[in-house]
């Protein structure tokens, strides 16, 4: 509510200046509070929210599965996954199908790509739950069941899903980016467990987009998110709030 006053301040003083790129500007910030900023998914079911939706349910006591920064939180408390894209991915399909449970097909499809989940896939799934078990302990449980797994928050009466408005086909790499750091490809595709190939064919329309940016040559070009100016509806997305 304090950004929308603040717009409307800003409105009024660019329309009285008559600065014409000021005015596009402001109006351009005031279009991002008027459009959905994210997607609740909760129990199989989404809905669009604006900003102002997005900072109520940081104040939620529900576990939330935070698809723009690759974390779950719980209060004040969070677990970043921004560099376990695979685990993130865990923790969201599980997200999703809660109260219920996930297939372990599914959770295989979701999270390694893979088509039919054959006794090498369910050995790295139980491998990978293990780890997400151990990443989220202070916040959930995960317990198996005679299909797959399911989600047991520890506190949190409620599970939701923040995710971007449109999903991204290559959101794994942009999950390691998501960091700040700069990233090598060949890093990116032993984090991501996948050649360098796919990474650099993922890496090039992503760059094409302006979503990721590169410096440095051969063996020393690096990979990351570009500095964003201005107003965007992730920028103007509430900041976490810092652990308990």
């Amino acid at each position: 509510r304090p950004a929308r006053a603040a717009l409307e301040w800003a409105r009024h003083a660019a329309r009285k200046a008559g600065i014409p790129g000021l005015i596009a500007e402001v109006d351009s910030a005031w279009l991002a509070l008027e459009t959905p900023a994210a997607r609740l998914i909760a129990q199989g079911r989404e809905q669009p929210l604006l900003l102002e939706e997005v900072e109520a349910l940081q104040g939620s006591p529900a576990l939330v599965v935070d698809a723009f920064r690759y974390a779950v939180r719980v209060g004040r408390t969070t677990v970043s996954l921004a560099s376990r894209p695979v685990l993130f991915a865990l923790a969201r399909t599980l997200a999703e199908a809660w109260p219920g449970d996930v297939s372990r097909g599914e959770l295989v499809a979701r999270a390694f790509g893979g088509k039919h989940a054959d006794e090498s896939h369910r050995a790295r799934l139980r491998v990978e739950i293990g780890r997400l078990r151990a990443e989220l302990r202070a916040l959930a449980g995960i317990s198996a069941t005679r299909h797959g797994f399911t989600l047991a928050p520890r506190q949190a009466h409620a599970v939701m899903v923040l995710a971007r408005p449109i999903e991204e086909r290559h959101a794994a790499v942009l999950a390691l980016l998501a960091d700040g750091e700069a990233w090598s490809s060949s890093a990116l595709a032993l984090a991501l467990g996948t050649g360098q190939r796919s990474v650099q064919r993922a890496l090039e329309p992503l760059a094409e987009a302006g979503k990721v940016q590169s410096f440095g040559h051969g063996r020393a070009r690096r990979w990351m998110t570009p500095p964003v100016a201005g107003f965007t509806t992730t920028l103007l997305l509430p900041a976490p709030l810092p652990n308990g």
